[in-house]
Order: structure tokens, then sequence, then C-alpha cells
């Protein structure tokens, strides 16, 4: 079984002066999201179950809200 090719999209929070400064994300419905750092595509990247990223991003936005 060959596994599918992930779809990166970057961050709509990246820094879009640089584009090399972004995270991308790519989604494999419905089991995992994949993190990777854009200046290096191929090195590492984290897995995340969707509840995990849900609850990351969902703590960021609660930090920022609060500034």
């Amino acid at each position: 079984m060959s596994t599918p090719e992930l779809h990166w999209f970057k961050s709509s929070y990246s820094d879009s002066s640089n584009g090399n400064d972004c995270v991308e994300v790519a989604v494999e419905v419905p089991t995992t999201i994949h993190i990777r750092d854009s200046k290096n595509p191929t090195g590492p990247q984290l897995a995340l179950a969707p509840q995990a990223w849900a609850e990351f991003v969902g703590s960021r936005l609660a930090v920022l809200l609060a500034q």
C-alpha cells in the first residue's frame, strides 16, 4: 500500500514579507495533521492528532487575545 502525497499549505499567520519564514500544514483526513518548517521541507515534521492540533491552536489564540 502506498502513502498518499501530502498537500502542504502555508499558515495564514506566517510572515508574508519573507516567504521562507512559514509554517506549513498538511491534513491527512481524518487522522493526522502534519506540520513542517518551510525553510526545510525535507526536514523533520510534527504529526499530531487533530484534537491535539486544535488544542494547541486554541491555547495560542487564548494567549494572543489575553495580551
